[in-house]
């Protein structure tokens, strides 16, 4: 399932991919992978990528029924 809540709150920050993925220590090809749906990162790079983007687990990787 694709991640847009991440993706949209990565443009909120006005970061790009590459930005992000240079700020965590991953590629850009990870946080692609990761928006589109084709990765599941570790709690360790969700909890990177919400302290990057200044948002919770919940908000970003909680999936509603």
């Amino acid at each position: 399932m694709k991640n847009l809540r991440m993706k949209a709150a990565r443009a909120a920050k006005g970061l790009s991919q590459d930005q992000l993925a240079s700020l965590i220590g991953v590629s850009r090809q990870t946080i692609n992978a990761i928006e589109k749906g084709d990765y599941n990162p570790t709690v360790k790079l969700c909890v990177a990528i919400c302290r990057a983007l200044d948002v919770t687990l919940d908000e970003l990787f909680w999936e509603d029924n």
